[in-house]
């Protein structure tokens, strides 16, 4: 029977069945235990191995994007940033050369920083087949960027070999042979006088010599068939040989444009009358061949009268081979001469020449020109300090006419051409 309906009071248990105990004062002021908490509901797979693994796996995951985003934004900031090279330089690529290998060459001539992100940075672009063989001028401060799309263009540094008008064929092939740009060996034997053409030819690092020549020669062949293909109908020339040769010594002649079609059509006249070409540049060949007289050689009188199969005062008609390289107005001016009864020419003292049809009028013209020579040479003379211009030596014509008006027909040039 339950003496503690109310379940209240100091002296008893709450919801006690059973007989009221009696508390002390202690015990009455004591706390009870609180109401235990409820048993955890955390799910067993949360605390399994693969949970714990994935959570893991991603946070690596993030990591790493978040790494490699930065790796990549510093990457292209150094990949498009101002290079260390402050002058640039030149920079060769070979044929069959890789990515890895070219950016370890940058990065050793200190014309990369990095050769990783060099190579990287071409890789992301796609461009990793698109760089191309050949010799690149790198500017200053050219970013990786810079280089890679220089390289993808294609644009390779560009040489130039000169050939001008007037060169023998030894000459010419001199400077082939000096252009430190060009490979190979040189030909064993020369082409033809007068079969290079005069011209400038541009090429790259590594063209070889022999590719050069080759070029020079196809291309005269072209321009000297083009031009005797439009020749005047009426030339006492029996063949392009000849054509060839007479526009060489016209080449020799003169290196005036105004006056190349009236030297050619002195020469041309000269050949339908019989008369000998008396053309100094004909004795020049004859002594010195392709090599060339050197520059301070005059023409002695006694020059005049070797025997040689080019010297044209003592042979008739024109010399067996050309003496130099035509270019093309030489050979225009051969092909469509002037109109005129013109026999002779002299050297006018100016860089000119002084024409004439008689040989009277011609003899007059060098009369003149030596009395120009004198002066000149006199006022020379006084300029140094000397009373009276120095004989010339017993052997030397005037130094620098070669026959004036010696020969039979008179001379057609009368000045050594120089």
């Amino acid at each position: 029977m339950n003496t503690n309906p109310g379940g209240g009071g100091d002296f008893g248990r709450q919801g006690t069945k059973g007989p009221i105990v009696p508390k002390t004062a202690a015990e009455a002021l004591r706390p009870e235990a609180g109401t235990p908490p409820p048993p955890s509901k955390r799910s067993r797979a949360s605390r399994s191995q693969v949970v714990v693994f994935l959570n893991f796996f991603l946070s690596v995951v993030i990591l790493l994007v978040l790494a490699s985003g930065a790796a990549l934004y510093f990457g292209m900031q150094a990949f498009t940033e101002a290079g260390p090279s402050a002058n640039g330089d030149t920079f060769m690529i070979k044929p069959n050369t890789g990515v890895q290998e070219i950016a370890d060459q940058l990065e050793r001539r200190n014309l990369i920083s990095d050769a990783r992100i060099f190579r990287m940075g071409v890789r992301a672009t796609g461009n990793e087949t698109a760089l191309k063989a050949g010799e690149y001028a790198i500017k200053p401060r050219a970013s990786m960027r810079d280089i890679m799309d220089l390289f993808k263009s294609g644009k390779s540094v560009m040489y130039s070999l000169t050939i001008p008008e007037g060169l023998t064929v030894e000459q010419a092939l001199q400077r082939v042979a000096d252009q430190e740009a060009l490979t190979g060996a040189m030909p064993a034997t020369l082409p033809p006088e007068g079969s290079i053409s005069t011209d400038t030819l541009r090429f790259t690092r590594g063209a070889t010599r022999q590719q050069m020549i080759d070029k020079l020669v196809a291309d005269q062949k072209k321009l000297v068939d083009d031009v005797w293909s439009h020749r005047a109908p009426d030339l006492p020339i029996a063949n392009i040989d000849d054509f060839v040769t007479l526009a060489s010594i016209v080449e020799k002649e003169t290196g005036r444009s105004d006056e190349r079609s009236r030297v050619a059509a002195v020469f041309l006249n000269r050949l339908a009358k019989g008369m000998r070409l008396q053309s100094d540049p004909t004795i020049i060949y004859g002594l010195f061949g392709g090599k060339g007289k050197p520059a301070d050689r005059p023409i002695y009188q006694s020059d005049i009268d070797k025997q040689t199969p080019y010297n044209t005062y003592l042979i008739k008609g024109l010399p067996p081979t050309p003496i130099a390289c035509p270019g093309r107005a030489a050979l225009e001016a051969v092909a469509n001469p002037s109109k005129t009864d013109d026999l002779y020419f002299v050297a006018d003292g100016n860089g000119g020449h002084v024409f004439a049809a008689t040989l009277e009028e011609h003899n007059q013209n060098v009369a003149r020109y030596r009395a120009l020579q004198k002066k000149q040479a006199d006022a020379a003379a006084k300029a140094s300090g000397q009373t009276t211009a120095p004989a010339a030596p017993d052997d030397n014509a005037d130094g620098n006419d070669a026959g004036g008006d010696a020969g039979e027909n008179g001379d057609a040039g009368g000045d050594a051409a120089q």
